[in-house]
């Protein structure tokens, strides 16, 4: 028996996969068999997006997260601009 080159599989086939597995329509057995996956991966397929579904609904921000500012060199810069400014 020969083993499969391992695959790498895009992350829409993924969520493809593990909403048909959400949904709950066919077994996880008729699943892999369709999708040509292995049973376990469609499990933990599924449970990834159950587990990180919440971000979409999360904290009403749709906008990634700003950067931290560096304060203390923002002030050093305005220093600078109001001597260059004061000359």
């Amino acid at each position: 028996m020969s083993r499969r080159a391992r695959r790498n599989h895009t992350p829409a086939f993924k969520a493809k996969v593990a909403l048909a597995a959400v949904k709950g329509d066919r077994t996880i057995a008729q699943l892999a068999e369709h999708f040509d996956v292995h049973p376990n991966q469609i499990t933990a397929w599924k449970a990834q997006l159950e587990g990180g579904a919440s971000g979409v609904f999360g904290s009403g921000s749709m906008s990634p997260a700003a950067p931290a500012i560096d304060v203390k060199s923002l002030h050093a810069k305005i220093g600078e601009l109001t001597l260059e400014n004061d000359s």
